[in-house]
């Protein structure tokens, strides 16, 4: 073949393949997402996690938030299988669940990302106003089965709690039932009703005049009546709310976390700095929950 007839051929394929199609990668897609964090987990965080996400993803189009519940407990186990980006959990990483993540080589790191109250909560037909921790403790214990014994009415306590799997069900379990006693053994009654969602327990209380229930602050609907809570018999008696979280007179309240597999960079840094700044401690606070930035 001549010199010439190879040049002229050289050309043509080279014509041919500025011609052919390519990727959506190769062409720089910008409908495609730059980022992708999937964010799983505690099932009391899931709507504000929700809103975020929203709210983020409105000003970073580039990036693509997904989130899902199921509990403290699943979105763990998916951070220590290497399966998501972000862990919600309303509990604190347990030293066993830290054991597990190391063995893996993951190394959970820790964001307090919003408070909460937990409120108990009856039906608004229920005269009761106000209980003590240790009361509510032999309640969910079996020690105290008809609201008579409060003074109350002659009706049987139908106990309402969260799933095992919930931050929820094993902070209440370990604060409430167990009074903070690390060595304690105590446990719901074998009655207690398991329910998986927060707006389950509300839901159950407002049609069930002889339930009780605890939940989130920011799930309290107005179909119900929270009670107020002491510490002691000889304590004040405090409602949860923003204000008694804040200044540390309500009992029941926790710290919401996110946990990461080491420290965070790029677009998820981003992202959880975005979290702990003024715009979204905003929606914690429109959502009922308590922030931990400065408003």
């Amino acid at each position: 073949m001549s010199i010439h007839r190879k040049i002229v051929m050289l050309l043509i394929l080279l014509l041919m393949a500025g011609c052919s199609p390519v990727t959506s990668d190769e062409s720089g897609d910008s409908s495609a997402p730059a980022v992708y964090i999937e964010n799983k987990g505690s099932d009391t965080m899931v709507n504000l996690a929700l809103a975020w996400a929203e709210a983020y993803q409105q000003a970073h189009p580039e990036v693509q938030v997904s989130v899902t519940g199921g509990g403290s407990g699943t979105g763990i186990a998916a951070l220590l299988n290497g399966t998501v980006s972000i862990a919600n959990a309303s509990r604190a990483i347990k030293a066993e669940e830290v054991d597990t993540a190391k063995a893996s080589g993951v190394e959970p790191v820790e964001f307090v990302v919003a408070r909460d109250a937990i409120a108990v909560i009856v039906n608004p037909q229920n005269p009761i106003n106000q209980l003590t921790l240790q009361q509510i403790s032999d309640i969910y214990s079996g020690k105290i089965n008809n609201w008579s014994e409060l003074g109350g009415e002659d009706r049987p306590i139908v106990r309402l709690s969260r799933e095992t799997n919930s931050g929820t069900h094993v902070y209440f379990l370990e604060t409430v039932l167990r009074l903070g006693d690390k060595k304690s053994k105590i446990l719901f009654s074998m009655d207690t009703l398991l329910l998986p969602s927060s707006e389950g327990i509300t839901a159950e209380v407002r049609d069930n005049p002889n339930a009780i229930g605890y939940d989130g602050l920011g799930y309290i609907i107005p179909e119900v009546k929270m009670l107020a809570v002491a510490k002691t018999g000889d304590g004040s008696f405090v409602l949860p709310s923003v204000a008694s979280v804040n200044d540390g007179t309500y009992p029941v309240s926790r710290d919401l976390y996110m946990y990461t597999d080491g420290q965070p960079e790029g677009g998820l840094k981003q992202y959880l700095d975005w979290i702990v700044g003024l715009q979204a401690q905003d929606i914690v606070t429109k959502l009922g929950f308590v922030p931990v930035a400065a408003q």
